[in-house]
């Protein structure tokens, strides 16, 4: 089961004056905050009434309203006749619900910043909501608000089985009592209560932006709001041309993970659980992703443009460890004018340096590099591994940058090394 952490941020921008309006033109020209692109990695934390059975993923619900064979075997194993999905949320206690330890282990892993599903499809919020009365976190469970403290939020826009959106469906959403009555009174009180820097929509694809009111909305965010300097939003926010075309920061698709420079900033929303956002008892070993796999996805992510969401205990450890001695390749970096070697070798950039993070340790301590040779031209060149005082060999023949490595057990870190280049 997962739990909410704080994790604050001092974030200073300049004063944007322009007055943006409820068109996508309008939307679209907002540049985005530079913390979000200086900060690179952040955590993504899927909570819910869902943590209680943990079987399956987050759309248990719904997936045992459709009559999913493995979901109605579970609850006839487990559970008396009649048990109905609403019953789990007595069980959702939050008994282990510890901020301060789990800010802890998300400073350690080296994210910079927090997102929280504040409701997902199920519709339980885990505020105390004017607008969820009698499902949500202060009603029934932990009889607590889960979301007292300042980050990033996830919101899902529908809600699997709620009247109002299943009266608007049935009408081809050609009403939008849900919309006015439950989606935009909840988006705002979670602005104005919480004040979040981020916001991450999500539930758009059966209805048009123009149902989910979603353009009005941002404008209110980005004019309005309390965190209209600072607030970052994705790009779900209605079917049709909208995702992946309009908003902040593109999503496209759960681990979306182009390998090229893109030219939107955009995230790989992705997670150590390959099937599951969200925990699972079932779950096997080898359905989680390995410390490499993580880093591997790290550096394909922030070559091309992107930032990473990595879940649970000893992946955000193991991130931590390798950030602390790379993280100079990572955070506040841009893409370079190549993106990668091989699918070995992979390149950020900063100022008068190039980062090379090297995936797997080259074959005779000897790494052969093509594109660095480009900065040999008008520019003296030194090479240094990260972790490492003293600078790495390095020649340049037939216009190939050969630079040897120290032996492997005198190198610090695991999983992947970073050649920084300066040049002059």
């Amino acid at each position: 089961m997962f739990q909410r952490a704080l994790l604050g941020f001092t974030i200073l921008v300049l004063v944007n004056a322009v007055k943006y309006k409820p068109t996508w033109e309008s939307i679209d020209s907002r540049p985005l905050p530079d913390w979000y692109d200086e900060g690179k990695i952040g955590i993504f934390i899927h909570w819910g009434v869902y943590s209680v059975p943990s079987f399956g993923t987050e759309w248990f619900w719904s997936n045992l309203n459709s009559g999913a064979a493995k979901y109605v075997e579970f609850m006839k194993n487990n559970y008396p006749p009649g048990f109905t999905y609403q019953e789990f949320a007595r069980d959702f206690t939050a008994e282990f619900y510890n901020p301060t330890e789990w800010a802890k282990l998300f400073q350690k892993s080296g994210a910079k910043y927090v997102v929280l599903t504040s409701k997902h499809h199920e519709g339980y919020t885990l505020w105390p909501s004017t607008y969820s009365f009698s499902w949500n976190a202060k009603d029934v469970g932990p009889h607590r608000d889960l979301v007292d403290l300042r980050f990033g939020l996830y919101h899902s826009l529908y809600e699997w089985f709620n009247p109002l959106y299943l009266r608007d469906k049935a009408n081809n959403f050609q009403t939008d009592d849900f919309v006015q009555n439950k989606v935009l009174p909840e988006l705002h009180e979670i602005v104005n209560r919480y004040h979040p820097e981020v916001i991450w929509s999500d539930g758009e694809w059966e209805a048009a932006d123009t149902y989910w009111k979603s353009k009005e909305f941002l404008a209110w965010l980005y004019n309005e709001s309390p965190v209209k300097d600072t607030v970052v939003t994705n790009d779900r926010w209605g079917s049709g041309p909208v995702i992946c075309q309009h908003g902040g920061f593109y999503t496209c698709a759960d681990r979306f993970n182009p390998g090229v420079l893109q030219p939107h900033k955009w995230e790989n929303a992705m997670t150590i659980d390959a099937y599951s956002w969200s925990y699972r008892r079932n779950a096997n070993i080898g359905d989680y992703l390995t410390t490499r796999d993580l880093i591997v996805i790290l550096a394909q992510t922030v070559s091309t443009g992107g930032t990473i969401h990595p879940i649970f205990q000893e992946r955000l450890l193991d991130m931590g460890k390798w950030l602390d001695i790379n993280g100079e390749a990572i955070y506040n970096t841009k893409p370079w004018l190549y993106q990668n070697e091989t699918s070995d070798v992979w390149y950020t950039s900063r100022s008068n340096h190039v980062y090379a993070i090297v995936l797997v340790w080259p074959e005779g301590n000897t790494l052969h590099l093509e594109r660095v040779a480009d900065l040999f031209q008008n520019n003296e060149v030194s090479a240094y591994i990260l972790g490492q005082d003293d600078k790495v060999e390095m020649t340049l023949l037939n216009n190939v940058a050969q630079i040897t490595f120290p032996d492997k057990a005198t190198v610090q870190g695991e999983w992947a090394w970073v050649i920084k280049f300066e040049y002059s």
